[in-house]
């Protein structure tokens, strides 16, 4: 989606040498099948100006879980799923990663897996429940190194407040690995 298309980019602009952008949903058509999809947005593969960065896409992927190191991230722990989203046996597998976006989009998080990992509940509205952060600095209470912003924080909401609270918890997020930050807030 848009949310994760921004993510590619931004960390291309920001200097990143490699980046995996892991769907769980399955490859799409690469042409559209009419009789499926009227009356809704065509299903087809599309390629976001970000991809075309130099991202590699992968489908039908899963995130279960991290690998670390003295409490930073090294790798990305998933399985395949089927077209059911159910995993497919034998198909566990680690990406190294030095650093892990999440743009759940409009299906949100499904309770297991890295939820569990990070021990966060689900609402029936597909946001975290719990996370209080607060709009100081976004970090969730509680959590060292987990920040929250925009629906996943507030609910469903317009789209200027997830712009403003994304802007000032990245100035927030800088500031904590920084220690500074020249971001506007």
């Amino acid at each position: 989606g848009d949310t994760g298309s921004d993510c590619i980019g931004t960390s291309f602009r920001q200097g990143a040498t490699s980046v995996t952008q892991l769907e769980i949903m399955p490859m799409p058509p690469e042409k559209e099948v009419k009789a499926l999809s009227w009356p809704h947005w065509p299903l087809k593969l599309r390629v976001s100006s970000s991809q075309a960065e130099g991202a590699k896409v992968e489908y039908s992927i899963s995130t279960t879980g991290f690998a670390g190191k003295n409490g930073k991230v090294t790798g990305l722990k998933y399985t395949r799923v089927d077209g059911k989203l159910k995993p497919v046996p034998g198909s566990k597998g680690e990406l190294p990663a030095d650093l892990v976006l999440f743009a759940m989009g409009f299906a949100g998080p499904t309770e297991g897996d890295v939820v569990q990992e990070l021990a966060l509940e689900v609402t029936a509205r597909g946001r975290f429940k719990g996370l209080n952060a607060t709009e100081r600095d976004y970090k969730v209470a509680g959590r060292k190194r987990l920040f929250a912003a925009g629906d996943i924080r507030r609910g469903q909401s317009l789209v200027v407040w997830a712009i403003r609270e994304g802007r000032q918890a990245a100035q927030s997020i800088d500031k904590f690995l920084m220690g500074r930050s020249d971001l506007p807030r």
